[in-house]
């Protein structure tokens, strides 16, 4: 069983689990969010390849 990861999921995911037990972050979240998929976007995206 082959398992494809891609980066920008998985960083959507940790965002929104951290605004939901940090509310008041949310600007901060949000903020570092926008710069990472940029980057991502801009870098080209890495691929985890698991099993």
């Amino acid at each position: 069983m082959n398992l494809h990861l891609s980066l920008t999921p998985m960083i959507s995911l940790l965002a929104g689990c951290l605004i939901l037990v940090m509310p008041k972050l949310l600007n901060f979240i949000v903020a570092v969010y926008l710069i990472l998929v940029g980057l991502i976007g801009v870098f080209g995206g890495a691929v985890v390849h698991v099993g």
